[in-house]
């Protein structure tokens, strides 16, 4: 086997789509994958236009609908009450953006983005555990659990919420959020499920709870995710977001999200981390990617997301750059362009997640002010659903957020709390 340019560390969605990424401009790319197989845990993503846009790109998008849902809207619920609060109308959406607002398993997203690069000739490695990172002269070296080491003249570490090359940057640690995930899918033609619309992803917001649900796999399965802030965890316990915890995170909410909590994965969850933004993800030969770089909470939907982006804005620097500049100019171009936008999405997600999470006055009051937000209205994903950026002039503006003071008192009398 030739050696190779990069060495990608991990091979979970961010590092087989930036190998893929790298490999199609070129490269030699290995991955190093520290599990026994390639695979993805986990149920529903959503892919917004930014991403499909890149898949698009990548000669993968029509895979990508066989194996999804198009849903037709995005709807916003209230639930305690049920009622509707807001809605995107996902087909306005795609002819706004381009690009279509898909919904996909998260193991059949993995599972296309391994092919691609077995087809593209991509070195995938398993049983690969990196321990240590360092640059050399010529490049840079990973040393492997056991004492071998491998070197290439990029390392890509694209090794999750628990990086080991992020300690060459920064000394921080996961930041918890004392909520946690449950999920469950079911099929789509039983029981609950078959009353369920799969043409619509619906979040129903709830006081320091919510709930998800929409179809999976061209409509054969129906996902649901239930999420909540643990008592045990506020409290300092170690043992937190078990299953005697959520059915009374939910006693509040409507029989429609009641209803879906006996289809809830009891032996497993999944404890909602994310880091402070660092604005530094590059030292020397060595390049931080996805979670290892930006691990956001997932209120906006844009983790595995902001990792194919990664992926992409590497390849699109290595062809603008590499021949003519070198290696030096493709990285500092990525550094100059990915930490603001992810450091956007990062905040963001965590405001949104307060946003959804609320009660009492508050909770009545953003219900008012979602209720009055037009279908139509891009002002909230302008910045987010369009092209990626490439240079930091290419990144669209921010929103100007509306306080929650501003909805009208007469417009609160006759909400519940």
């Amino acid at each position: 086997m030739i050696d190779p340019d990069v060495i990608v560390v991990g091979g979970g969605i961010g590092g087989l789509g930036a190998a893929y990424a790298l490999t199609r401009r070129g490269l030699a790319v290995r991955v190093l994958e520290r599990a026994a197989a390639f695979g993805e845990v986990g149920a529903g993503i959503q892919l917004a236009p930014n991403c499909t846009r890149i898949l698009d790109d990548y000669g993968l998008l029509d895979e990508a609908r066989s194996l999804g849902v198009r849903p037709d809207a995005m709807i916003m619920r209230d639930a305690v009450d049920g009622t509707e609060l807001t809605r995107l109308d996902l087909r306005d959406l795609e002819r706004r953006y381009g690009f279509p607002y898909l919904v996909i398993h998260r193991s059949d997203l993995h599972a296309m983005l391994l092919r691609a690069c077995e087809r593209a000739g991509v070195d995938l490695r398993t049983s690969q555990q990196v321990t240590a990172y360092e640059n050399t002269p010529d490049g840079a070296r990973v040393t492997l659990a056991g004492g071998r080491a491998e070197e290439a003249r990029i390392v890509i570490a694209a090794d999750g919420l628990h990086s080991v090359a992020r300690r060459l940057l920064v000394d921080d640690e996961p930041v918890s959020s004392a909520y946690v995930a449950y999920r469950g899918t079911t099929p789509a033609a039983s029981g609950r499920a078959a009353d369920v619309d799969l043409s619509e992803v619906v979040v129903h917001v709830g006081p320091r709870c919510h709930f998800v649900h929409y179809g999976l796999r061209g409509g054969e399965l129906l996902n649901q995710v239930a999420v909540f802030e643990s008592p045990k965890a506020r409290a300092g316990e170690e043992d937190w977001g078990t299953p005697d915890e959520l059915d009374a995170a939910f006693a509040r909410t409507c029989d429609f999200v009641r209803g879906g909590l006996p289809d809830m994965w009891r032996d497993r969850w999944w404890r909602m981390y994310d880091r402070d933004p660092v604005m530094t993800w590059v030292n020397g030969n060595i390049a931080l990617l996805g979670d290892a770089a930006h691990p956001p909470l997932q209120y906006i939907a844009q983790g595995a997301i902001m990792a194919i982006e990664d992926g992409w804005v590497l390849g699109e620097h290595v062809a603008r750059h590499l021949a003519e500049e070198g290696w030096p100019a493709v990285l500092a171009a990525y550094q100059a362009v990915r930490p603001e936008h992810c450091r956007r999405v990062v905040t963001t997600s965590r405001a949104w997640g307060e946003l959804w999470h609320l009660d009492g006055l508050a909770r009545r009051q953003r219900n008012v002010l979602l209720r009055q937000r037009d279908t139509y209205d891009y002002t909230f994903v302008d910045w987010l659903y369009g092209p990626t950026a490439l240079d930091p002039a290419d990144e669209p503006p921010m929103f100007t957020p509306i306080p929650l003071s501003s909805a009208k008192a007469d417009a609160l009398t006759g909400i519940g709390g």
